[in-house]
């Protein structure tokens, strides 16, 4: 068995960021932290600062006036924080900056009297955060299947966002069908999918052809991880998304197969070594690693305020 380690994989700067913000809080204080939804969408990396005696919870209302919250990567809208600070809630907020881009872009079309047409998938954290910011001017759009299906003023520009965790496949998508629909449809050079998630989806299209099945390392409720298992499947190729290697099963292989191997941009590189372990083990593996891009982009550190966190 031969495994083709994909790089880059694993946490992307946005992710770093965020982790590295709670791991600070955690040694600077001695109260407890509330995090506003998981910091990431992870299971390992959650259950892990659970334990350290993080509370993640779903809203505001579960937290105690005065405490101390986090806000994840995934951002918040405007009204969550306005709230926060009213209830006089000491804010950490380790929203990516990417994401913090997105959320400008929206207020700026908005105000410049555009109609944002935004692409992301219901329910996400992001996508509830970026709606929050021009609730008024932009109307969600999840698929092309739903694109003859909205009405947004006629009286507007048009422009698009999108999520910055969707598969680029996807986006285009939805894309060409907005475009084929409304002509005029203004394109800013950059609608919002970051670097991070396109380097890891292009670097597992590069090897697939290399591949006999692939290996995602993520949680089901990641969305950059998910769209990464898509790809090969969409090729005809076998494919696996999985917490960490206690769920791969020797029966979904065979000692001949080419491998791929690749994480989420919010799974730590101790998952991806761990699954290493596992087929080497198993099948005696040999590992290549395949750089495709050389990821290097690092973002500022968040400020944790000295003598806040009680």
């Amino acid at each position: 068995m031969k495994i083709l380690l994909a790089s880059p994989r694993g946490f992307c700067a946005g992710v770093k960021r965020a982790v590295r913000a709670l791991d600070e809080a955690l040694a600077a204080g001695s109260g407890p932290i509330w995090a506003l939804h998981e910091i990431v969408h992870n299971a390992s990396v959650v259950e892990r600062f659970r334990r350290r005696g993080v509370r993640f919870v779903d809203s505001l209302e579960q937290i105690p006036d005065r405490a101390v919250v986090l806000f994840s990567a995934h951002g918040v809208a405007p009204k969550v924080r306005e709230k926060a600070l009213a209830r006089g809630l000491t804010v950490i907020d380790a929203t990516c900056p990417l994401v913090e881009r997105v959320h400008r872009l929206a207020r700026r079309f908005a105000e410049e009297g555009y109609h944002i047409l935004y692409i992301g998938h219901r329910g996400h954290q992001e996508v509830i955060g970026t709606l929050g910011e021009a609730p008024e001017s932009i109307t969600l759009v999840a698929s092309a299947d739903e694109v003859p299906k909205i009405s947004p003023p006629a009286d507007r520009p048009l422009t698009v966002l999108m999520q910055t965790t969707l598969s680029f496949v996807e986006a285009d998508k939805i894309t060409s069908a907005l475009r084929e629909r409304f002509p005029r449809l203004a394109m800013p050079p950059d609608a919002g999918i970051c670097f991070a998630t396109r380097h890891r989806q292009e670097a597992v299209q590069t090897l697939l052809p290399e591949s006999d099945a692939v290996v995602v390392v993520g949680s089901a409720n990641s969305s950059n991880s998910r769209r990464l298992a898509e790809l090969p499947l969409a090729a005809g190729k076998r494919s696996r998304l999985i917490d960490s290697a206690a769920d791969l099963r020797e029966n979904d292989f065979s000692g001949g197969d080419t491998v791929l191997l690749t994480a989420g941009a919010s799974a730590p590189e101790e998952l991806v070594e761990g699954c290493l372990d596992w087929f080497r083990d198993r099948f005696g593996a040999e590992v290549r690693e395949r750089t495709i891009f050389d990821e290097r982009t690092a973002f500022r550190p968040v400020i944790i305020p000295p003598g806040e966190i009680k």
